[in-house]
């Protein structure tokens, strides 16, 4: 879609670019646990260059296990601007870290539960400054937010498999050993990075709402379990609410939330790996 000045950058792969931006400070990353309060401030153009600053919030230890290394939590909040210092993302996400120490765990006790919030709509709808979604109602047929109601619930048919794993971590400049090295997992093979599993659930759900314009936030996205490479991914959507436009505003904001199985190549019953609830804008 094109915006006011130019071609309108994918959400997810902003998202993907600034996680991946982040990922110097977790490049020994045991597993990704969750993102909160995730909002688009603005939607970047194709051009613009994005830059994040990632500071770590919380600290909390995790009960040892045997046969498994000292490890912990670690809650980093993400800013992101563009060329000019404008504002673009800020969220939250915990990654689970070995610890640096042999011994007793240095008594990390951070309160994980305070932390991120959802993010108002207020806040939501700035990216949608200027945007003419009357004009994209008109030009496209079918659903938009006047037929979308809560607690409808989609099954999009089919799965996706995940390939390509290791060449978009290098795309979206993420450094994490996991998600290259299979050696460096106790899993003998490479995990899949956590934003290619949302992207995929993100491409389940413009299938069942085809008319969604862009992604403006992320309430919660809680990573259930691990994906590898070759796991057959398949999503759920609900909508969990709609909040039409004020008369001065563009879009209605639709709440949904996105549950995604793997079928591994392996075999063996569907993993629960995925449970993510986002805003998405509506004409």
């Amino acid at each position: 879609m094109t915006g006011p000045s130019g071609p309108i950058a994918h959400p997810g792969l902003v998202c993907d670019v600034a996680i991946g931006q982040s990922t110097l400070a977790t490049q020994r990353v045991i597993a990704n646990l969750f993102y909160r309060g995730l909002v688009l401030r603005r939607a970047p153009r194709i051009g613009d260059s994005l830059r994040a600053t990632t500071e770590v919030v919380a600290l909390r230890d995790v009960t040892a296990r045997p046969g498994r290394p000292a490890a912990g939590l670690a809650v980093l909040r993400v800013r992101t601007v563009d060329q000019l210092d404008r504002a673009v993302l800020d969220f939250y996400r915990c990654a689970m870290l070995p610890i640096g120490c042999e011994g007793s765990p240095p008594g990390h006790t951070g309160d994980l539960d305070a932390i991120g919030g959802e993010g108002d709509a207020r806040s939501m709808r700035a990216c949608l400054s200027g945007w003419d979604l009357e004009r994209y109602r008109e030009l496209l047929p079918g659903i938009h937010a006047g037929a979308v109601a809560p607690e409808t619930r989609l099954t999009v048919q089919g799965g996706d498999t995940v390939t390509a794993a290791p060449e978009l971590t290098r795309l979206t400049l993420n450094v994490a050993a996991a998600h290259a090295d299979p050696g460096s997992t106790g899993h003998g093979r490479r995990l899949v990075y956590g934003g290619h599993t949302i992207g995929i659930a993100l491409a389940h759900v413009t299938r069942a709402l085809p008319n969604l314009v862009t992604v403006v936030g992320w309430r919660s996205c809680d990573h259930l379990a691990p994906v590898f490479e070759g796991d057959v991914l398949h999503s759920t959507i609900a909508v969990e609410d709609v909040e039409p436009p004020a008369p001065d505003e563009e879009g209605a904001l639709v709440g949904l939330r996105v549950e995604t199985t793997a079928r591994r190549a392996d075999g063996g019953p569907p993993a629960r790996v995925l449970d993510w609830r986002l805003v998405g804008a509506m004409a």
